[in-house]
């Protein structure tokens, strides 16, 4: 065996591993010891290739940027059980309940707005289920129609700003935060309008699937319908205006006076705040919120230990040049690069989540991307686009399993007439899933989907630089000037002189 044919192998066990369902950072670090342990033997590196790790994994552990992530989920854990959640949907339900497909659009601005100030998906499927499911099948909402909205309202979170996910991406791709997310902000908005014109469609196609709510079960109107849902949007506003302004991330700001991290801490100060003026602020409530962040953050932080001990030896045995070699050579250039790539990713998603893509396979993507001339931070929220479809494949989608979970659990207690169907949730997904791959390709055709928001480029054309350099008189008579000034000054006393 040769050092050539090495690098492939390690890729192949690396996806064995991964969809034989142990731990992903352990076995991604047995892997990695494992292959050294070849390596060194074969002669292909010095065990001294080795002393690296601790340095590596120092490196992670001493990254500023990462300490944001602990920050953002704590401020999702909180706002998540705060109430929030069902206060906004209450109010959007009955504002937009007498229109056909009234409910599905509360759930997808609700999601919208949700995902832009808490970040997590299952606490947003499992709160806007146990609110809109119920109300749903009592007003005979078609049963996938009403899954789907749910699940894929949830999804959203992971790429509206300040998602977790374009924090790792930012990180892995060497990118601003800050421009990840303003790149972030045309997608999101597109999905947001991709998924209402499919509700507005099948309300004029079938208009018994998505029914209006009866003037009878709305019991608010005029202001104080709408001073609810102001009370909802607002404080969201400006949180959302606070953590994301503050570190450059919304479009029109050019100026970042926070970094990711000091606005994930400023976002947390401003979920507890929110949290009591709902009146939920517990011991309980932070207790739970802490312990959901202190498991991300540790689990995120052994894949990153774990995917440095893999990519380290891969960089040994020449993997990322085999990597380079592979992608660069493919027809169609950069274009023919983006559809592999989305379609790898796409399937790997089948049973990787986001971290695992990221930490993972990201590393070998990028710079293959950056010498293929292909703009990062476009490259970075295409990724973002497509790992959030990995909530909602069938039957693996986490979104999926967390609506199963909370529809069961609903059931059993009497919230819901009917037993939802495991069948319902999953063909329900499938058109939610149709439209977000339709997003992918408006990002890989349309670039300015994502760049439009982002600050232009200054391009400065060397060949058109010009230094004027200073004319001949001008430099005599400032040179005379110069020794006449001189020659002007009074001379210093001299010192004197030293007694015999």
């Amino acid at each position: 065996m040769t050092m050539e044919n090495f690098a492939p192998l390690m890729f192949a066990g690396l996806i064995l591993i991964m969809l034989i369902g142990f731990p992903v950072a352990f076995s991604l670090s047995a892997l990695g010891l494992l292959c050294a342990f070849i390596a060194i033997n074969m002669g292909w590196f010095q065990p001294e290739f080795m002393q690296a790790l601790p340095l590596n994994v120092f490196g992670i552990l001493s990254n500023d940027l990462l300490l944001a992530i602990p920050f953002f989920t704590l401020m999702g854990s909180i706002l998540e059980k705060c109430g929030l959640a069902e206060d906004m949907l209450d109010s959007m339900g009955q504002l937009f309940g007498p229109v056909r497909g009234g409910l599905g659009y509360s759930v997808i601005i609700v999601g919208f707005i949700l995902g832009a100030i808490t970040g997590t998906v299952a606490g947003q499927v499992i709160a806007m289920a146990m609110i809109s499911l119920p109300v749903m099948m009592r007003y005979n909402y078609n049963m996938r129609y009403a899954t789907g909205v749910l699940a894929a309202s949830g999804t959203i979170t992971q790429l509206v700003p300040p998602s977790l996910v374009l924090v790792v991406l930012a990180d892995q791709l060497g990118q601003s935060v800050g421009a990840m997310y303003k790149g972030a902000w045309g997608p999101s908005i597109l999905q947001v309008l991709i998924f209402a014109l499919y509700t507005f469609a099948l309300g004029r196609a079938k208009p018994h699937h998505v029914p209006g709510v009866p003037k009878e079960a709305r019991t608010m109107s005029g202001l104080a319908l709408w001073g609810k849902c102001l009370r909802g949007i607002i404080p969201s506003a400006v949180l959302i205006f606070a953590v994301l302004g503050s570190m450059g991330g919304l479009p029109g700001i050019n100026t970042a006076i926070c970094t990711p991290t000091e606005a994930g801490a400023m976002g947390a100060v401003g979920a507890f705040i929110l949290a009591a003026m709902h009146r939920r602020l517990t011991w309980a409530l932070v207790k739970e919120a802490m312990t959901g962040t202190m498991r991300i953050t540790a689990m995120v932080v052994f894949i990153l230990i774990g995917s440095r001990v893999f990519s380290l030896v891969f960089q040994g045995v020449d993997g990322a040049r085999w990597i380079e070699h592979m992608l660069t050579s493919l027809p169609g250039g950069q274009l023919g690069f983006l559809i592999v790539v989305n379609v790898f990713v796409f399937f790997l998603a089948f049973f990787l989540d986001f971290f695992e893509i990221a930490f993972i396979i990201l590393p070998m993507l990028g710079p293959v991307a950056n010498k293929l001339g292909i703009n990062m931070i476009w490259f970075g929220v295409l990724l973002c686009v497509n790992m959030q479809t990995s909530f909602m494949h069938p039957p693996f989608g986490f979104a999926l399993f967390y609506l199963r979970g909370i529809a069961d659990t609903l059931f059993k207690q009497g919230g819901l007439p009917a037993k939802v169907l495991s069948s319902d949730i999953y063909l329900g997904a499938i058109p939610w899933v149709i439209m977000q791959l339709i997003l992918v390709i408006i990002v890989i055709f349309v670039p300015e989907s994502v760049t439009i928001f982002l600050d232009k480029e200054v391009v400065v054309d060397l060949d058109k630089v010009k230094i004027e350099a200073p004319s001949e008189s001008y430099s005599k008579d400032q040179n005379t000037q110069n020794l006449d000034e001189l020659f002007k000054r009074q001379p210093a006393e001299a010192p004197a002189s030293a007694p015999n």
